[in-house]
């Protein structure tokens, strides 16, 4: 088979038949920002910030869409190119709360700006995403902010009405990242692109509330959004990302084994991401995986075994309760034998869980009486 060459930034690549730009460009170390591709699903041209100038045609094209061909020239840091992204950006600026920067602030000062902004000094609230926005990170990158821009105002209110994510329209730049989550990566259908023109939104089912739709809280759309129109309730203002230690784990509630990053500050788990490039979940995750940590620290949480004494309960070593449990088990098969005992080992739990679970009913307890709860 013969190699595939093009030339990008002056420098001759090799590609694969069918790759886009933008996957030539990744696969070679050659940055090209985007804020609307989501790897592994249809590319859109949405943003238009990943656009690139290509020896030949009169006009710029997205390089996320575009595919790759023998001999195409490419610039992707062209005069033109920067020109297009930064009025992109200034458009995106303004068409919403976007008071991350730059918009009444002076760009020769951003730092304090910024420190400003962190103190509470101003009178509008913090973004929750600041400091992990990908909206940001380019306008900062490319000098750009949002003075002289008549700013938007925003036709829908926030959504609070559930206990998992807010969805924050005002902060919304309709990149469709949640949407192609949803329904190519989750493959739940929940939301979609809905209206027209000025009165474009991200809806759920027929524009009700996520509660009121077929959504399942998976939050891969919170994961996926570059800017703050999404956001974990619970999060909200818990933590900026420089505040935070970044743990790798496996989820604990079932036998998949996902991989997550734990968002700790302060030893207090902030948040949890899916881990993006560990397997087998590349970073999707589920309700329980992605939200549900809080018990941990909840003050109903048993910290000790309980024996039943009557109608009561008091605390207990693991040793003494242990050793309790184990001598009413030899007991019963000592009279009874061991096909009186059954054990049954929850479906969801770890892997390991189960296989100990059962080994320990026939190899210990020497019977068969040994189930999980997935056959209910």
């Amino acid at each position: 088979m013969t190699d595939s060459f093009m030339v990008i930034n002056n420098r001759e690549v090799r590609f694969e038949p069918g790759q886009t730009i933008l996957e030539v460009a990744g696969a070679n170390n050659i940055e090209i920002p985007t804020l609307c591709h989501l790897k592994g699903t249809t590319p859109t041209g949405a943003c238009r910030i990943c656009v690139v100038e290509v020896e030949g045609p009169d006009k710029l094209v997205p390089s996320c869409a575009e595919p790759a061909r023998v001999g195409m020239v490419v610039q992707t840091e062209s005069a033109e190119v920067i020109k297009a992204r930064r009025s992109i950006l200034r458009l995106m600026l303004s068409s919403g709360n976007h008071n991350c920067d730059i918009k009444d602030y002076d760009t020769k000062d951003w730092t304090q700006d910024q420190l400003r902004l962190l103190s509470g000094e101003t009178p509008q609230e913090l973004c929750p995403a600041w400091g992990d926005c990908k909206l940001q990170d380019l306008a900062f990158k490319y000098q750009v902010k949002a003075v002289g821009q008549p700013l938007s105002e925003c036709k829908y209110p926030m959504e609070t009405g559930n206990p998992l994510i807010v969805r924050d329209f005002s902060r919304c730049i309709l990149c469709g990242r949640c949407v192609q989550a949803c329904r190519e990566v989750q493959v739940n259908n929940a939301i979609d692109f809905g209206y027209r023109g000025a009165d474009a939104k991200i809806i759920a089912g027929t524009d009700v509330s996520l509660k009121d739709s077929d959504c399942v809280f998976c939050g891969e759309c919170i994961q996926v959004c570059p800017v703050g129109a999404l956001f974990e309730k619970k999060a909200k203002n818990g933590a900026r990302p420089w505040e935070t230690q970044k743990i790798r784990t496996t989820c604990p509630y079932c036998g998949v084994g996902c991989q997550q990053i734990l968002h700790v500050k302060d030893g207090t788990i902030m948040k949890v991401t899916g881990a993006e490039d560990g397997k087998p979940n590349l970073g999707r995750l589920c309700v329980k995986g992605r939200f549900g940590y809080d018990f941990i620290y909840s003050k109903e949480r048993l910290k000790t075994p309980l024996i039943r004494e009557g109608e009561t309960f008091r605390s207990a070593s693991w040793d003494e309760a242990l050793n309790l449990v184990a001598h009413r088990f030899s007991k019963i098969i000592d009279t009874h034998g061991p096909d009186a005992l059954a054990g049954v080992s929850c479906a969801r739990s770890i892997n390991e869980d189960s296989y100990q679970m059962q080994k320990l009913f026939r190899a210990v307890f020497k019977t068969n009486n040994i189930d999980h709860c997935a056959r209910t």
